[in-house]
């Protein structure tokens, strides 16, 4: 009962109820707003991966996971089971839930690393044979078509014949009577054709009348000489009735032989679609998968940045408040933390948004907080929020709080008795961001019991959340009260947050290191809470401050402050201090942040800049190296030139001579010639004065040079656009060129021609003798293993297992085609199917 009522304190069903929007079927829409909760941490990390490979499968697909087809066909099953005649809507939904499963299915299996999801579907029972025989007997209107049997062909037939000339009587009536006819149409009352007549005539006209206008001037007339054809009609329709009927039974003794799979496949789909509906909604809030962590093995709960996911929704859906995050990070052996502070602070907003996101990560829903996002997973999430103040009850506000926390201890249980400090650290450890450190006060009995808890039994896993403990009754006796009940959960609870105005309870952190204190922050300028969560400093009182701002006499304020006494303020003044204190050091720390995210974005442009430099030099480099061997070539072409003419004839002096000019020549235009003393080089800036040489011209500059080393320049009252090395400086200095890294072209790699298909026992599958059901199961794991054709040996027969494979080798994905096989492996009792 209690777990219950925590439920509702939390709003957990309105969580659920914004879960369900995000589901794509009644069914997951239904699940979804009766979320179960799972009872072990086992079952727990199953949704947990169910919806981090639902998360995944839905980045991949660019249209997400479809359940379209999908119904809730279970009311249809149990009817079936009853032997009650299912209608063709219900039919038709069958035959669209085995389609869309059977989609479902081969999304899954045709992607990788997705092994729960896989194994969730393995057993998946789609009977594709149902499905066609369905939509073979029912049209898409949900009616019975006429190729369901021979006779009900033979059936409508008949009618359409018995229509026709009942339809030809009365228009030759209405031909030959046209005076005594009121309108000149052919009309129905029931299952009879009727001609409507005008009252004062209808003699004219003998028949029978099955129907009087509202003024009863017309009557609707069956004439005489079609009533023997109206009554074959209606004994014809009868049998059509019949047939239909018999049909359906078929169809539904078809769909009961198969209840229990069809069942399966329709909790399947659910599971399916509320693991969707998890991972939608997961990614709609911004959160991130947790993971359960034990805080025996010294883990600290890690929740930085969590948000209250009803405000997010709040925010984004309805236009409501920014919502202000909150940081949760707790040390191994922190078991109770007071959070103190001025009512509207945010307080019950902490507490509540640690429960919503205990229970978010059992039901396997992430956590919407920065990650990491590391939690224990606790078995109970107890909460004692609100006021249970009841006149109906006789319960005083007090009586409802204690009568809760009651059932809050029963719900506990004994497991955590004489657990003592079980969790609890050495004194003097420190404490994690939670924020406790070591007391270091502890007398020689408390040392003892903290020793003697490292033997007992684990710690218990629940969480409990109180809010306001002790309040409603005398201070020092709700005080006291609060006190114990906090060093009771202590004893007996995996961690405990509760929020209080008693400033008793500040001080059981010095006294027992398992507890840690907590404050919201508030601004005494603006007399407004930040919602902000501050660790390890308690909460002081600002009624005061507030009271004296609003407007309250001073004198009356002075008074009050002589009755708080000397001690009281004392403490105040420390606390402003450590408050001062900690906004100094989050000023500096956040500095500092600005500081490593400059220095991040300096080192990002230097590597861009290094690594741009490195690209020009290996493209430079290499532009070198090509000219560097086309000179060579062209040298010992020019040389090979000149031997050949020396071996001409016989050589004399005056041909060496030129030989040797010639070769000259070559080793001149062939070295690189030596490098002129450079003029340092000079980039033109806008408004700088350059000189044109082409034009002879001076002219200023407007635009600085772009990549392409294009740059505006203005003389008189021109304007044009020139290149960077078309240009010098007045002194005659040379730009440095812009040189463009050329990227180096990619090698081009043939794909390898495909094996040509041969025929062996690893690719070819036996059919024969099965089951269309069974032969679906055994051709998928076929082509799903497969790297060429396939031939499948289905034999001749019947031909419906032929129908069966044909009808799956279409509409599987792998599948690029199929035909017969060659005579010699079989002809048509044989399908060669072609894997992608």
């Amino acid at each position: 009962m209690i777990q219950s009522e925590t439920l509702e304190l939390l709003e957990w069903p309105r969580l659920c109820q914004h879960l369900s929007t995000f589901a794509a079927t009644k069914l997951g829409a239904t699940a979804a707003r009766q979320l179960k909760i799972p009872d072990s941490q086992a079952e727990s990390e199953q949704l947990l991966a169910q919806t981090k490979e639902v998360y995944q499968l839905e980045s991949r697909l660019t249209t997400g996971l479809s359940f379209e087809g999908i119904q809730d066909i279970g009311d249809s099953l149990e009817r079936a089971e009853r032997s009650g005649i299912l209608a063709g809507e219900e039919l038709l939904a069958i035959a669209t839930t085995l389609s869309g499963a059977r989609n479902l299915r081969r999304v899954i299996d045709n992607q990788q690393d997705l092994p729960i999801l896989t194994e969730l579907v393995a057993d998946l029972r789609t009977y594709p044979e149902l499905e066609q025989e369905i939509h073979r007997c029912i049209d898409e209107r949900a009616q019975v078509t006429d190729r369901a049997s021979q006779k009900l062909g033979d059936i409508r037939v008949d009618l359409r014949r018995l229509r026709s000339q009942i339809t030809q009587k009365l228009q030759n009536i209405i031909q030959a009577k046209s005076g005594a006819v009121q309108e000149q149409l052919i009309t129905q009352r029931g299952d009879r054709f009727v001609i409507p007549v005008k009252a004062p005539q209808k003699d004219a006209i003998p028949g029978i009348v099955h129907d009087t206008s509202t003024s009863g001037a017309t009557l609707y007339v069956e004439p005489h000489s079609v009533v023997p054809i109206g009554n074959q009609l209606r004994q014809v329709i009868r049998k059509e009735q019949a047939e239909e009927e018999a049909i359906r039974r078929a169809l539904t003794e078809q769909v009961a032989a198969v209840k229990p799979d069809l069942e399966r496949l329709l909790a399947i789909a659910t599971a399916l679609d509320l693991a969707t509906a998890k991972s939608r909604y997961s990614f709609w809030i911004g959160a991130n998968p947790p993971r359960f962590i034990q805080r025996q093995d010294q883990e600290i709960i890690t929740l930085r940045n969590l948000r209250h996911p009803l405000l997010v929704w709040q925010q984004q859906h309805e236009q409501g408040q920014p919502v202000v995050p909150v940081d949760l990070l707790i040390s191994p052996h922190i078991r109770v933390v007071t959070i103190t502070g001025p009512n509207t602070g945010g307080k019950t907003v902490t507490l509540k948004t640690l429960g919503l996101a205990a229970l978010m990560a059992k039901v396997g829903l992430f956590v919407p907080a920065r990650e990491p996002v590391e939690i224990p997973w606790f078995d109970k999430v107890l909460a004692d929020i609100g006021d249970e103040q009841s006149l109906q009850q006789s319960l005083s506000t007090f009586s409802g709080h204690i009568r809760r926390i009651s059932r809050i201890l029963e719900a506990l249980g004994d497991g955590g008795e004489e657990q003592g400090a079980g969790g609890a650290g050495g004194a003097g450890e420190a404490g994690g961001a939670g924020g406790a450190g070591g007391a270091g006060g502890a007398g020689e009995k408390e040392e003892f019991i903290f020793r003697g808890s490292k033997n007992q039994s684990p710690c218990p896993q629940s969480l409990v959340l109180l809010d306001e403990v002790g309040a409603g009754t005398d201070p020092a006796e709700g005080s006291a009260l609060a006190i114990a009940l906090l060093q009771y959960l202590a004893n007996h609870a995996q961690l405990a947050i509760a929020t209080t105005h008693f400033g008793e309870l500040k001080a059981l952190k010095y006294e027992d290191e398992r507890f840690e204190n907590a404050s919201v922050e508030f601004d005494e300028s603006t007399l407004s809470p930040t919602y902000r969560l501050l660790w390890g400093i308690p909460g002081r009182s600002n009624a005061l401050t507030i009271a004296l701002r609003l407007g309250l006499k001073p004198e009356v304020v002075e008074q009050a402050k002589t009755q708080v006494g000397e001690a009281s303020d004392e403490v105040n003044q420390v606390i402003a201090g450590l408050e001062a204190q900690r906004r100094r050091q989050e000023t500096k720390a956040a500095e500092a942040q600005d500081l490593l995210r400059q220095a991040e974005i300096l080192y990002k442009e230097v590597s861009a800049k290094a690594t741009d430099l490195q690209e020009r030099e290996k493209a430079l480099r290499v532009s070198q190296e090509v000219a560097v061997q086309q000179a060579i070539a062209q040298a010992k072409g020019e040389i090979a030139q000149v031997i050949r003419r020396l071996q001409q004839g016989t050589p004399t002096a005056q041909d060496a001579q030129q030989a040797t000019n010639a070769l000259n020549q070559i080793a001149q235009k062939s070295q690189p010639a030596a490098p002129p003393k450079a003029k340092i080089g000079f980039m033109p800036k806008i408004g700088d004065r350059i000189r044109i040489p082409k034009l002879g011209q001076t002219a200023e500059v407007l635009t600085a040079p772009d990549e392409d080393g294009d740059l505006t320049v203005r003389f008189g009252i021109m304007k044009m656009t020139v290149q960077l090395a078309d240009v010098e400086s007045l002194d005659g200095q040379k730009p440095e060129p812009v040189v463009k890294p050329k990227p180096a072209p990619a090698a081009v790699t043939p794909p390898p021609s495909p094996p040509p298909a041969i025929r062996t026992s690893q690719n070819t599958i036996d059919l024969r003798g099965k089951r269309v059901a069974d032969a679906e199961y055994m051709l998928d794991k076929a082509i799903s293993e497969a790297a060429g054709p396939v031939w499948i040996i289905h034999g001749h027969g019947t031909g419906k297992l032929r129908l069966g494979v044909h009808a799956y080798l279409q509409q599987h994905p792998r599948v690029s085609h199929y035909e017969p096989a060659e005579p010699a492996d079989g002809g048509s009792g044989v399908t060669v199917a072609y894997v992608q």
